[in-house]
């Protein structure tokens, strides 16, 4: 009998399981005592409390929502897993399934054509039969320039992708392999490898000046011609069935948009990629990228296919993630742009309780988890009601259908007309895409909530993080477009969270309790951090300045309370970072940014959802902008603040730097010439002023912004005006409210 080897292996870190489950009880306890600290002070008698109520009440409320974020989080730890694959044990080419790759733009302002058209061709560069890969592009801007770029993008793979083969390069992507000093193929050091390299290179100089002329060109002349959200469907099939090279399909799709249409953002574009992919390969796997996140490693798609071609994966494994890496990250990443926490920790412990979710981008998905498992005695009337008018389309659900594109010039003729009615913007109407399949509308993060409703039909996920990046994106290097960033991240899972969507109450069918604390503590934990954020650093601070005492002396067997929580908090996140390889810096970076956008993002993020809520603002979805500043990147990369953003983003960091000055100084002061017992003094205060003294220390680039720096980056002194004027209302309605 034929021994059988594995196509992956996931693997158990027994001594991480144990050293996370032992924090989470130790630390639980040290809670619950606090909390029964807390409790007791409403059980005094009247004449024993010497402390008012309400601040009280209000830090200790703070307390317990940081607690409970800190509670689900801790589902994460519970069990991470770490899968390895063997794509070298995959069958034949011919016995692979095929795979329809979906990249989608949506703004050329945002989204420079040299890096999207990288994008389009590191994928057609795949390590994958070409017959049975095939590259859709989703531009919808409807830009004709796009069309423009990507025909351009076509014409220099069809070199660029026999090159790559020919030699084995292991870099799909020709920015990146230009532009490196060291060659990456192998054995090929011969004279003869060396002039098709020089000669591949000028071709990759020659595309680029040619989409950067096509791209200025449409902004200075053809600016009117095309209206983003107001424009008919255009599909085109790149390559041409007469092409000598055995190359993928390149498709472009830009779907029909109308101000009277509601185009339901990212999710309505991949939709629709899904009906008209269906008429036109409706291959049984679907790997999403986005636009600025090329295919590093060439070999990924192989690598999600070793999950679905193992006979011993379950067949209801929807989709496999990939994280997302950036190339453009520096050594101090002061923006904590990798998001280190989520790809390096959360989503291992996600993988072990039933699959991360959807992450925006770098997944592999089955198309019958998104549109279902149909047959030929399906009832083609019932399928039309849930699907749509299109017979072709409902022909491409049923088993074993496969198109019959590019047979001959009038089957194209046909399949493209088809496809550009899938393509219309009244398509949907009366139907179920969007709410049942598909990628699902309800919130602007459609990763989430599509993944959450996956997990609860009973599809399972995996998380995979090779050794090798497997796709390297472009990031935000500077702190508008990190904050803007975080804020549209932010409203999506809260809105899933204030909805009856809801993870806790919505949740599982089929899911586990672990993985259900996983989701809540993803949708909840804008709005658990903003709140707590926003009470300490601004009751403890309140309470200073008018001499309360909100934590126990220092003297107090209470206090090691308080010094055990930190103490724990502080040691677990720095265990974490050393062992995903970083070092103290980024515990200090994530800290900061964590205070930040707490106080900024999570914030604001919030209110966009209580305003639509409430019916007074709409939903929106900004795409991240891309276009990189000299200026800014040499900032970022000397790990400087780039304070040059909205008011609306600094007022918040400034004020709250504000008050905790005035307040640590304030007691300060007090401690060294007012107060005539100044031991008795630190005693009493030592816990806030600690608080104090840990934000402004750990915010020190704010102060360094406001203060010391006089370049161009620096915090406007209209802002710190306005927040000076903020600060002095806090403090006076606040001291007459609190105290």
């Amino acid at each position: 009998m034929e021994k059988f080897f594995p196509l992956h292996e996931c693997h158990v870190n027994k001594v991480t399981i144990i050293i996370n489950r032992t924090h989470a009880i130790l630390h639980s306890i040290a809670i619950l005592f606090l909390i029964h600290y807390r409790l007791s002070f409403f059980f005094q008698h009247p004449q024993n409390i010497t402390i008012p109520t309400l601040p009280w009440l209000l830090i200790f409320v703070s307390e317990l929502i940081l607690s409970f974020a800190w509670f689900l989080q801790q589902a994460c730890r519970w069990c991470p897993v770490y899968r390895t694959v063997f794509p070298e044990r995959l069958p034949a080419d011919d016995k692979l399934p095929a795979i329809d790759v979906f990249i989608c733009t949506a703004d050329p302002n945002k989204e420079p054509s040299v890096e999207v058209m990288n994008t389009v061709i590191s994928a057609m560069a795949l390590d994958y039969p070409p017959e049975k890969l095939h590259v859709y592009i989703s531009d919808d801007a409807g830009s004709d320039a796009t069309l423009r770029c990507t025909k351009e993008a076509w014409n220099f793979a069809k070199y660029w992708v026999p090159f790559r083969r020919k030699y084995g390069l292991v870099t799909a992507c020709p920015d990146v392999y230009f532009s490196s000093s060291e060659d990456d193929n192998g054995d090929y050091k011969d004279s003869v490898f060396k002039a098709e390299r020089k000669k591949m290179e000028e071709k990759y100089e020659v595309l680029k000046q040619r989409l950067r002329k096509i791209v200025e060109g449409h902004f200075t002349i053809n600016v009117a011609i095309n209206n983003t959200r107001d424009h008919p469907s255009i599909i085109e099939v790149i390559n041409k069935e007469e092409d000598e090279v055995k190359m993928p399909q390149l498709i472009y799709v830009s779907r029909e948009k109308r101000p009277s249409h509601h185009h339901n953002f990212k999710a309505g574009a991949l939709n629709v990629l899904l009906r008209v992919s269906a008429m036109i390969s409706n291959s049984s796997y679907i790997l999403v990228v986005d636009c600025d996140m090329y295919c590093n490693d060439p070999t990924s798609a192989r690598k999600a296919m070793c999950f679905y071609c193992d006979p011993q994966t379950p067949s209801s494994l929807a989709f496999v993630q990939f994280p997302q890496t950036f190339r453009n990250i520096s050594q101090e990443d002061i923006y904590d742009n990798r998001v280190r926490f989520a790809f390096k920790v959360h989503w291992y412990g996600f993988d072990g309780v039933g699959g991360p979710i959807i992450s925006g981008s770098n997944f592999c998905i089955k198309r019958e988890a998104l549109l279902g498992s149909f047959n030929k005695q399906q009832d083609y009337m019932a399928l039309k009601r849930l699907f749509g008018p299109s017979n072709d389309f409902i022909k491409t659900l049923v088993e074993d259908y496969k198109p019959c594109f590019i047979k001959d010039g009038e089957s194209s003729r046909m399949s493209l007309e088809n496809a550009n009615i899938l393509a219309s913007c009244s398509y949907e109407n009366q139907t179920v895409w969007g709410s049942k399949v598909g990628f699902l509308y309800f919130s602007v993060s459609e990763d989430y909530f599509t993944a959450l409703n996956l997990h609860r039909k009973g599809w399972k996920s995996v998380y995979l993080n090779p050794e090798k990046l497997q796709f390297l994106g472009t990031s935000t290097t500077n702190f508008n477009d990190s904050l803007i960033q975080w804020t549209r991240w932010t409203s999506g899972p809260v809105t899933v969270a204030l909805s009856r969507f809801c993870p806790l109450i919505y949740g599982p069918l089929k899911m586990s309790l672990v993985q259900l604390l996983c989701y809540s503590e993803l949708a909840f934990m804008p709005l658990l951090n903003c709140l707590s954020l926003w009470g300490f650093a601004i009751i403890p601070q309140l309470c200073l300045f008018n001499g309360i005492p909100l934590y126990p002396k220092v003297s107090d067997p209470n206090f090691k309370i308080f010094s055990i929580i930190l103490v724990s908090s502080i040691s677990k996140s720095l265990y974490e970072i050393i062992t995903t390889g970083e070092q103290f810096k980024v515990w200090r970076n994530e800290w900061r940014i964590w205070m930040m956008r707490s106080v900024t993002s999570y914030t604001y993020g919030c209110l966009d959802v209580f305003l639509n809520k409430l019916g007074m603002k709409e939903a929106t979805f900004l795409p991240t902008n891309k276009v990189t500043d000299d200026e800014q990147v040499k900032l970022y990369e000397m790990g400087v603040f780039d304070f040059r953003t909205a008011t609306m983003f600094l007022a918040p960091l400034v004020t709250v730097i504000l008050l905790n000055i005035a307040a640590f100084v304030g007691a300060v002061v007090k401690a060294l010439v007012v107060d005539d017992d100044g031991h008795q003094y630190w005693e009493k205060m030592f816990g806030q002023m600690f608080l104090s003294f840990f934000i402004l220390i750990l915010n020190f680039a704010i102060i360094e912004g406001m203060i010391i720096r006089k370049d161009k980056a620096k915090i406007p002194l209209s802002s710190t005006l306005w927040s000076v004027v903020f600060s002095m209302f806090i403090l006076l309605i606040g001291s007459v409210i609190l105290c």
